[in-house]
């Protein structure tokens, strides 16, 4: 008897770990899967960039063949006085500039929307899920028209201001502050002098960390990428961000084939400020998503 029941503990401890395993190994495998699907493109980029013009469709598509990879980089700055450089700094400043601004400016208003009482709170709330809602291709052609009748169309601003409105932002604020800012917090600083700017700057807008990061990485990406904007309020080059920019260049193939070689290393340079941010603001995620799981 005692064998007997000794077995079956044996037998189900071994199902129970073969069942992790199993699961594990399948998941590890879908994400192996999704990990290729991902860098696949990014690798091909990397390989097209480092051939001369003349090899990128005659070689191994995913194999290196002359790797000039520098030399094309020269190539592309060296282009028409460096327009590239000029394109890229463009879009630095757009989505820089842009999603610092309209972080800021989405944490208030999400902020004020979740920590004060006032008529209409509520309904100023649905019209920024409406926002949401809304895509940004359907706000393009109404931006002209406004942007138009006050003549800043092909100008810096009818690509910048827009970009500092940010309706998931508001509401990604709002719900963040109402779970990671205790209203004791907050009366405690009001008892102790402190006034509600210097309130929100010192010690709300630490316990929003995780937010902030998530709604200017999402700000920038949105930013760096747009590009029906650009495409209806930009007619100088020199104020072209470098995804339209590309664009242009890739609308010449047929006239001008050698900047089959100039379109592609410039995406893969394009890429570059996107990873480089996500890598240094993801240690901000860990570390508020740390002190929130600690408090």
């Amino acid at each position: 008897m005692s064998a007997t029941v000794a077995t079956r503990r044996n037998s189900g401890a071994t199902r129970r770990v073969r069942e992790p395993l199993v699961s594990r190994g399948s998941a590890m495998l879908i994400m192996a899967v999704f990990t290729v699907y991902f860098l696949l493109p990014l690798w091909w980029l990397l390989v097209a960039s480092s051939k001369d013009t003349g090899d990128i469709l005659t070689t191994n598509p995913l194999w290196f063949a002359d790797f000039r990879l520098f030399a094309n980089i020269g190539d592309l700055f060296a282009y028409r006085d460096g327009i590239y450089l000029r394109w890229l700094g463009n879009s630095l400043l757009y989505a820089g500039l842009g999603g610092a601004i309209a972080t800021l400016l989405a944490a208030m208003a999400g902020y004020a929307l979740a920590k004060y009482r006032f008529p209409g709170r509520e309904f100023l709330f649905n019209v920024v899920l409406g926002g949401v809602l809304v895509p940004a291709t359907a706000l393009a052609l109404p931006l002209f028209l406004i942007f138009s009748q006050v003549q800043l169309t092909n100008t810096f601003w009818a690509v910048f201001l827009p970009s500092l409105v940010s309706p998931f932002g508001v509401y990604l604020a709002r719900i963040f502050a109402a779970s990671s800012v205790p209203d004791e917090l907050l009366e405690a600083a009001r008892l102790d002098g402190s006034g509600e700017i210097r309130t929100f700057f010192t010690v709300s807008m630490r316990l929003m960390t995780p937010a902030l990061v998530t709604m200017f990485l999402f700000q920038f990406v949105a930013i760096w990428n747009n590009f029906f904007l650009p495409l209806i309020m930009l007619r100088s080059e020199e104020l072209f961000p470098v995804v339209y920019g590309l664009f242009g260049w890739n609308n010449q193939l047929n006239q001008l084939p050698e900047l089959r070689g100039l379109v592609l290393i410039g995406a893969l340079l394009s890429v570059i400020p996107l990873i480089v941010t996500f890598l240094l603001l993801q240690r901000f995620w860990r570390g508020g998503l740390g002190a929130g799981a600690i408090k």
